[in-house]
């Protein structure tokens, strides 16, 4: 195991002894029994039954040196876990935080640290090249160590090892899976803009390299749950909310696409990997009322999470999610006040961050 620094390994053992399993046990039962119909609530929030306070005090890690040391990355992820323990909502949970650009990547997109003022996680840039996308789909899959890859399953490594020191970290932090994205998004943030013109122009290219991204989303998820094995019974993302099934897809290009082209580009790649993993959650931000039916038609599709509920005709969300069942996570608290007098209300599926 990496040698820790004192501060550390005193952060782990502050954790360690803060959690509480009777609390943690019964925090799960309240989003269990929202996520599997028993919730009688018109809006849910979990509520933490005891709140602990910090033992020690340490600074924020920022992103850019969390992103090339791997404790910094754990520190800055255990201070996550020791706000939550003070918190009356939040999950306890840690990530290999590496940002959207992990599976670009390993495709050989160039890495773009933002600068360390900003202290905001990295992404990658596109090609802007379809010649290049062409040869990549002629290459295959990559190799999973490229680009990010690697941090990211050392990283994945660590955290397992340090946490199996410690009983009541191992058991009650969720490692959830990094931020693979969706098929979708990776083939922008590879392709760039043009990518749209090649849904109309050479379709074929557009499916090709989505459903590569897809078996590489696969092969990569695969080997991170042979680290960190779930069920697809409920599992934590972000600190924020739990859902049903193994994955939490993001699809925030989606928004730019017709109706007719989500069902064509999205929809079935996306649906792939939901029933692959037993089933999951999407996120998306923007507008997603123009393909949200197709979406919410998805087998395995447990939990929509989405921002910016302005942009959208919630009427129509709320007809093709609360009303067939799909929860809403994370959800706008404000606007799920305003809008708790329609008819028929969220059915006890509407879970407010």
């Amino acid at each position: 195991m990496l040698h820790l620094k004192p501060e550390t390994l005193a952060l782990l053992e502050d954790i360690e002894k803060r959690i509480d399993p009777e609390t943690e046990e019964d925090f799960a039962a309240q989003w269990h029994s929202f996520l599997y119909g028993e919730n009688r609530e018109e809006l849910f929030r979990p509520v933490r039954k005891v709140r602990s306070v910090p033992g020690i005090a340490m600074k924020r890690v920022p992103i850019n040196d969390a992103l090339n040391d791997f404790e910094a990355m754990l520190t800055a992820q255990l201070l996550e876990v020791s706000g939550a323990l003070n918190s009356p909502h939040a999950n306890l949970a840690v990530r290999a935080n590496y940002g959207t650009g992990i599976l670009s990547s390993l495709f050989g997109a160039e890495i773009f640290e933002m600068p360390p003022q900003l202290n905001t996680l990295p992404t990658t840039k596109a090609f802007n090249d379809t010649e290049v996308i062409r040869s990549l789909v002629e290459k295959g899959m990559p190799d999973l160590e490229n680009g990010f890859g690697e941090r990211v399953f050392a990283c994945g490594e660590l955290y397992r090892e340090v946490f199996s020191r410690y009983p009541k970290i191992e058991k009650y932090v969720s490692v959830y899976h990094p931020d693979l994205q969706g098929p979708l998004d990776i083939c922008e943030l590879l392709w760039g803009c043009d990518m749209f013109i090649a849904m109309y122009e050479e379709p074929e290219l557009v499916h090709a390299m989505l459903s590569l991204l897809t078996d590489a989303y696969t092969a990569f998820m695969e080997r991170w749950f042979r680290l960190f094995p779930c069920t697809a019974e409920m599992n934590v993302h972000w600190g924020i909310l739990r859902h049903r099934g193994r994955i939490l897809l993001r699809n925030d290009s989606a928004m730019n696409l017709s109706p007719a082209l989500y069902r064509e580009f999205a929809a079935p790649y996306d649906g792939k990997l939901l029933e692959h993993f037993g089933g999951g959650a999407v996120h998306f931000c923007g507008r997603g009322d123009h393909y949200i039916g197709t979406l919410c038609s998805l087998p395995g599709l447990y939990g929509i999470n989405m921002s910016q509920p302005h942009l959208n005709d919630m009427e129509t969300i709320y007809r093709n999610t609360v009303d067939k069942g799909i929860p809403l996570l994370a959800f706008s608290a404000a606007r799920a006040e305003a809008d708790k007098g329609r008819d028929g209300a969220f059915h006890g599926k509407m879970h407010i961050s």
